[in-house]
C-alpha cells in the first residue's frame, strides 16, 4: 500500500486554528519525513535475507526449475513489497504560512488504503475459509486469519483515536515570524527555520526549536526567497540539514 499515491489539495479541507488571517503562501507534499539512509540500509538488508529466504525454500519444496523460480520469485516479491511498505512509508505534509502564524498538517496516507485491504481480504477469505472448516473441522484455526483482518478494519473505521495513532497524525504551529537562523538543503530540497522558544510559559527558559520544511525540488528557490524576503535578519545558510 506505500506505493498508494493520491493525488488530491487537501489545503482546503484542513481544520486549520488561523482561518480568519489570509495565506500568504502554502503548499502541500509527499515525502519521507525522516532519515531515509537509515532506511534504505534495513531495506537492502532485508532484500538480501528475503532473496535467500525464497530461494532455500522453494529448493527444498520444489520439484522442478519452474516450480522453484515461480513460487521463490512470488514470495521474494511479496516479501520485498512488505519490506518496503515498512521502510519506505511517505507522510503527506500541508502548509500554510499567514502573516503572524504557521501550520503544518501531516499524516501517512497508507493507512488509508490499508483499511479496505483488511476489508475485503476478510470477506474473500471468509467464504473459502468456512468450505475447508466444513471439510475438515480440524482446521478451524484457520479463520482466525479472517477474523482478525475484519476486526482491524473495523478498529480502523470505527476509533478516532486509532485512526489518528496509526495515521501519525500531527498538526503543530510554527513560530515563523521569530525564525533566527534559515538553513538550507537542497540535495533533499529541505529548509529548516530555527528559532527561540519557551517549552513552558512559566519556569522555563528560551531554547533553540527547529521545524524542517519539505519543498517539492522545483519549487525550492522559490521558497527560498520568500524565507529571505519575509525573514531579512534571519541568517541563511546550505548545508547539510541532521534529521530525527
Amino acid at each position: 500500500m506505500w506505493f498508494v499515491q493520491p493525488k488530491q489539495d487537501y489545503i482546503p479541507e484542513i481544520p486549520w486554528l488561523h482561518p480568519d488571517e489570509p495565506a500568504i503562501t502554502s503548499w502541500q507534499i509527499r515525502a519521507r519525513n525522516y532519515d531515509t539512509r537509515a532506511a534504505n540500509v534495513l531495506f537492502l538488508v532485508l532484500v538480501v535475507v528475503y532473496f535467500f529466504g525464497a530461494y532455500l525454500f522453494s529448493s527444498l519444496f520444489g520439484e522442478s526449475l519452474l516450480f522453484t523460480f515461480l513460487v521463490g520469485g512470488g514470495l521474494f516479491l511479496l516479501a520485498s513489497l512488505i519490506a518496503m511498505s515498512m521502510t519506505h512509508q511517505t507522510s503527506i505534509l500541508v502548509y500554510r504560512f499567514t502573516e503572524k502564524n504557521a501550520e503544518v498538517c501531516s499524516w501517512k496516507p497508507q493507512m488509508d488504503s490499508v483499511k479496505p485491504f483488511l476489508k475485503w481480504s476478510a470477506i474473500i477469505l471468509m467464504p473459502i475459509v468456512l468450505v475447508l472448516i466444513l471439510m475438515d473441522p480440524s482446521l478451524l484455526i484457520t479463520s482466525l486469519g479472517p477474523l482478525a483482518m475484519g476486526f482491524a478494519a473495523w478498529m480502523m473505521g470505527s476509533s478516532k483515536g486509532y485512526q489518528e495513532i496509526a495515521r501519525g497524525s500531527r498538526h503543530e504551529e510554527i513560530d515563523w515570524t521569530k525564525t533566527e537562523h534559515i538553513k538550507v538543503w537542497r540535495k533533499r530540497s529541505m529548509i529548516a527555520l530555527t528559532y527561540q522558544w519557551k517549552p513552558f510559559k512559566r519556569n522555563s527558559s528560551y531554547r533553540p526549536r527547529t521545524h524542517l520544511l519539505y519543498c517539492l525540488p522545483e519549487e525550492l528557490d522559490d521558497r527560498i526567497q520568500f524565507f529571505k524576503e519575509h525573514l531579512p535578519d534571519a541568517e541563511y545558510e546550505e548545508g547539510k540539514i541532521d534529521i530525527p
